[in-house]
């Protein structure tokens, strides 16, 4: 007999479910099976508090990303697609810190620091080849600083992303009234970030643009354009203020950078 109204609707919502429940975990890690591994090491070993729980972190952890040397950490640190994280000796992630990885990766460096709240999520679901998020040697990326790597990010050594900074290496397309902008398409040039660039509190840097070597870019800044090495830049659109180099003194003491 063929099915009734009732029988065919619950057919079609368990469908739905079970298509829901997949997307999940296609968005989540390489497979069900991996899923199932990160999210049994993250659950035994990613609460445990003190020294003690990064201890435990630097050896469980290789189990689910690539770790060279040893990596500091925190408790409460959310990984998806953790196989394709890869942390240098000495990096350290503060608690809270969220990282995606989806497909291409993210690269911390030796030494660098990402700090509470955080987010770095490559976002590519749409199979882009350049996606990917790559931090240098010895840099910070600031409390609750957004990287989205959809078109790559490559931040270099010795960078400072103060807090809130926001970095989207992606554009929605908007062209056609007639049509929701979802179903436009995207763009996503990409962002570079030069060894030695200090980026203040708030600005937000555009997609398919690049900052160069020892800039400084001013808080709350809105970066849309190129900017050159060596520059200071801010206000929205960021534009040039000076450049870097001997000045007035300041009136205030200088402290050394620490040993």
């Amino acid at each position: 007999m063929p099915p009734t109204c009732v029988e065919a609707g619950q057919a079609a919502r368990q469908a739905a479910a079970r298509s829901h429940v997949a997307l999940y975990l296609r968005r989540q890690a390489d497979g069900p099976w991996r899923y199932l591994l990160e999210q049994v090491v993250i659950g035994s070993s990613g609460w445990i508090p003190t020294p003690l729980g990064m201890a435990v972190r630097a050896v469980a952890y290789r189990l689910i990303l690539r770790m060279n040397g040893w990596a500091a950490i925190e408790r409460g640190v959310r990984l998806r697609y953790a196989s394709h994280i890869t942390l240098d000796h000495a990096a350290y992630i503060d608690q809270g810190v969220y990282l995606h990885a989806c497909p291409n990766g993210i690269r911390i460096g030796k030494g660098a620091m990402i700090m509470h709240g955080a987010v770095l999520h490559v976002y590519n679901f749409r199979g882009m080849p350049h996606s990917g998020i790559w931090i240098g040697e010895q840099s910070l990326v600031g409390e609750y600083a957004v990287i989205r790597g959809q078109g790559g990010v490559r931040i270099g050594d010795r960078v400072y992303l103060s807090p809130l900074v926001q970095i989207m290496a992606v554009n929605h397309v908007f062209d056609d009234p007639n049509r929701p902008f979802i179903e436009q398409g995207i763009t996503a040039r990409g962002i570079t970030i030069e060894d030695d660039v200090w980026i203040g509190s708030g600005t937000v840097i555009t997609d398919g643009t690049t900052i160069g070597r020892g800039a400084v870019v001013a808080a709350a800044s809105l970066v849309t354009r190129n900017v050159r090495p060596h520059t200071v830049v801010g206000g929205v659109p960021a534009t040039f203020l000076r450049q870097v180099g001997p000045g007035p003194r300041p009136q205030y003491p200088i402290y050394p950078h620490e040993a």
